[in-house]
């Protein structure tokens, strides 16, 4: 009898308690998120790093699949809401408060800027087109995987989903060339890699013509954005970066 009492107390007692807490649950989970994002880094790196659209492997992921039919394997349109425009907005903010005030996006020149990108398909035409070293056209190669290695002044902004990437990593050619596609607005986007040109004491120059651009000129670095109207209301984007 005493042992079927305490039995039934603790059935009882563990039932309450896992009630109080799948109450809270919600709460609990987002306390313990913003936690984790504040403190690590790396978890909010990893969060906000650009994420990559390969179309041609979309179709592999039928793990829930009952029957495999191939046909055209599209994925679904990107399209811009202004909840992924919010989300990605303030992790770009986040970002770069981490590491100063943000520069307000001066007026563009009166000058036309760097040659228009939006007809080239090719990675190595984009960087002959922005005035790029063409004895480093033979060594490009094109990956996803160039987006994440992207030197500061070039990285993707957050949330970004990039489409197309191609570089090269050697003693004689560093260039990265990346087209992205970001929720938020051209001003949004052409905010953020000013910002990061700037602190990369580029002396970044922006311009409206032949289209919206930004070009950045150092030392040793040389930096170019260009952004337009993407489909589904997003902001494409060209970053071509390479070191001198």
């Amino acid at each position: 009898m005493f042992t079927r009492q305490i039995r039934i107390v603790f059935i009882g007692s563990t039932a309450l308690l896992g009630l109080a807490l799948s109450a809270c649950a919600p709460e609990a989970e987002t306390v313990v998120e913003q936690s984790v994002v504040a403190t690590d880094p790396l978890m909010a790196k990893a969060l906000n790093d650009p994420l990559m659209v390969d179309p041609d492997l979309a179709y592999r992921n039928e793990a829930n699949a009952v029957l495999t039919l191939r046909s055209d394997h599209a994925l679904p349109p990107l399209v811009a809401t202004d909840e992924l425009a919010n989300r990605a907005r303030d992790a770009a903010r986040v970002e770069l408060l981490a590491e100063g005030q943000i520069p307000a996006l001066p007026f563009p020149s009166s000058d036309a800027g760097p040659a228009d990108l939006s007809a080239l398909t090719k990675a190595d035409a984009m960087l002959v087109a922005v005035g790029g070293p063409q004895e480093c056209v033979s060594s490009l190669s094109e990956g996803l995987n160039w987006s994440v290695d992207m030197p500061g002044p070039s990285a993707v902004m957050p949330h970004g989903m990039v489409q197309q990437a191609a570089g090269s990593s050697n003693a004689d050619c560093n260039v990265r060339i990346v087209r992205y596609v970001t929720p938020v607005d051209i001003e949004d986007a052409m905010g953020y890699h000013f910002t990061r040109a700037d602190r990369a004491r580029l002396r970044p120059v922006t311009y409206e013509q032949p289209e919206h651009s930004i070009v950045g000129d150092g030392r040793t670095e040389h930096f170019v954005a260009h952004f337009r109207e993407g489909p589904g209301g997003m902001t494409a984007v060209d970053l071509v970066y390479w070191a001198k």
